[in-house]
């Protein structure tokens, strides 16, 4: 079976049917050697962030001289972003190895008469097993969907866990209240290993305190207040840390605010892992300064950014870092998925935002995309009256229409959907596949 042809099976597993319990994915795991188990891990949970303080602690650990292998959800242009090895996509060899040894294991299991595998169990294995077989050091490990129930959750002995900011999400799944959802990230906690966490929103602050203190955890709590924004200068982001000892100051290459706290939560997870790899001072710095997370408020060409702003509070974040960037009246591309709470997201981008045009396009290849004339019809009914609206179906189109429609020195932002922020990247360039 070719690359290309193996790619194709696994995009076909059924995403969004009904998981497995955790014992399915430990029996496929245990089929493969438990290769979880073999490898220590960093595990992150949160509605927003967590990808980005997984990168963000990959990079300073790979800085470190530390072998590192980063599992991460979605992938926008290659599947094989999924797989990191100290921050390079693994090659399609390593995939195909690890591939190989997952599909016998789940072949054996239906021809037993167990369930398939569902996409995320399948991929999280095939993570496992290729670190395990890469040898890496360390595995930064970010949840799918919530944390307790969340596959990834099969790993019993995690160094470390963190949880970024929480935030209504999923709520058929998760619970329709924060402290719901925030009970559900907090299910990664694990007896006697300590939890770092973002304080900002108290009532999940407060869930995942309590939950520490039950299972026995000591637990820190970043709150925004110690963070400082020290200068933005649309490229990149200076901000200092103030902890009980001292203050620390970073320097990040994005220039969204809410990376701020990301970072913070990074720098507390590799200040807790100074005793377990040889990080320094020198390898931080170096770390933030060369971390590589695409589609975060990304710059993929001069005055044009890429942003998966695909709730209501990655919205809200967005648009306070386009208040930051954006001098005037800007063009903004944009799309959605269903069941992201897009009426309340699109109220907030029209009414808070300040757009010139607002271009809408649908999002390809999966069957959650939000339907154009749907979308359309909402955005009319949100936004004021004298906004352009223009509904252009392809995302080829609607992304050279706005690249073609924008004037000099205007700035273009795209955003919603982390499968928008995928297509439009093999438009303008992205990961190759190959």
């Amino acid at each position: 079976m070719t690359y290309e042809e193996t790619v194709a099976r696994i995009l076909d597993i059924p995403k969004f049917t009904k998981k497995n319990g955790l014992a399915h994915t430990r029996e496929l795991l245990r089929r493969l050697g438990d290769p979880q188990e073999q490898v220590p891990v960093i595990h992150v949970a949160g509605s927003n962030g967590k990808g980005s303080v997984c990168a963000f602690i990959s990079s300073i650990l790979t800085e470190s001289g530390v072998r590192t292998g980063l599992f991460t959800s979605p992938h926008l242009v290659s599947i094989r972003e999924r797989f990191r090895v100290n921050g390079e996509p693994c090659s399609r060899q390593q995939f195909l190895e690890a591939e190989g040894a997952v599909r016998g294991a789940v072949e054996a299991m239906v021809r037993e008469g167990m369930a398939h595998p569902t996409f995320f169990e399948y991929v999280f294995a095939l993570g496992m097993v290729l670190f395990a077989r890469q040898k890496v050091d360390c595995v930064v490990l970010e949840t799918g969907l919530g944390g307790r129930l969340d596959a990834t959750n099969v790993v019993r002995h995690p160094l470390l866990t963190v949880i970024t900011s929480i935030s209504l999400e999923h709520t058929e799944i998760l619970g329709d209240t924060i402290e719901a959802i925030a009970g559900e990230k907090a299910g990664i906690l694990k007896p006697g290993v300590p939890v770092i966490f973002d304080g900002s929103e108290p009532k999940a602050a407060a869930v995942i305190q309590r939950t520490a203190g039950e299972v026995g955890v000591p637990f820190a709590k970043i709150m925004p207040e110690n963070i400082k924004i020290l200068l933005n200068d649309g490229k990149y982001l200076d901000f200092s840390v103030e902890s009980q000892y001292d203050v620390t100051k970073i320097r990040i290459p994005f220039p969204a605010e809410y990376q701020a706290m990301n970072g913070a939560l990074a720098l507390a997870a590799v200040n807790r892992l100074k005793g377990s790899f040889p990080i320094t001072e020198q390898s931080v710095r170096e770390g933030f300064l060369h971390t590589s997370w695409p589609g975060r408020m990304e710059e993929v060409y001069p005055q044009v950014y890429l942003d998966g702003a695909h709730n209501v509070s990655g919205v809200r974040a967005f648009l306070q870092a386009v208040g930051r960037i954006a001098e005037g009246p800007s063009i903004l591309l944009f799309s959605m998925v269903k069941g992201k709470r897009e009426q309340e997201a699109l109220d907030l981008l029209l009414q808070e935002g300040c757009w010139e045009e607002l271009i809408l396009t649908q999002i390809s290849g999966t069957e959650r995309a939000l339907p154009l004339s749907l979308l359309e019809q909402r955005a009319r009914e949100a936004g004021p009256a004298n906004l352009k609206v223009t509904a252009i179906k392809e995302p080829r189109e609607a992304f050279l229409t706005a690249l073609v429609r924008r004037k000099p020195d205007q700035k273009l932002f795209c955003a919603g959907s982390l499968y928008l922020i995928g297509e439009l990247k093999k438009i303008a360039g992205g990961i190759a596949d190959d």
